[in-house]
């Protein structure tokens, strides 16, 4: 059921991932990223298949390599985090603590983001 549900995971983050190739507001690499690390949890032939992948890989080994996120990514990821998350905890979310987990949550990964080398 685990396998199931981490692939299933990996299959949609793939293709919001494939989606952001063409959408400029939609980072493509942290959702190939969270792709691959899902295929590798939970099936070896679509990690495989992702790596290996023509136009998908590059992305998936550039990163890999130099533990670095280009510039327009970091920007795109973050302002789109904080959109979201400002939209959501705002319009949709009437309880006050859930609305502080959410911003938490955004600083939270907002500093992961940062914590990556910018590449050039």
């Amino acid at each position: 059921m685990k396998r199931i549900l981490l692939k299933t995971l990996g299959i949609i983050s793939l293709t919001l991932g494939i989606i952001g190739i063409a959408l400029p507001i939609l980072p493509t690499t942290p959702f190939l990223l969270l792709s691959s690390y899902l295929f590798l949890k939970s099936s070896d032939k679509l990690y495989c298949w992702l790596i290996n992948h023509k136009i998908l890989g590059p992305y998936i080994k550039s990163f890999q390599e130099d533990k670095s996120i280009p510039l327009k990514i970091k920007i795109s990821s973050i302002s789109l985090l904080w959109i979201t998350i400002t939209i959501s905890a705002l319009c949709f979310v009437p309880i006050l603590w859930v609305k502080i987990l959410l911003f938490a949550i955004a600083i939270g990964v907002t500093i992961h983001i940062l914590h990556y080398k910018t590449r050039k």
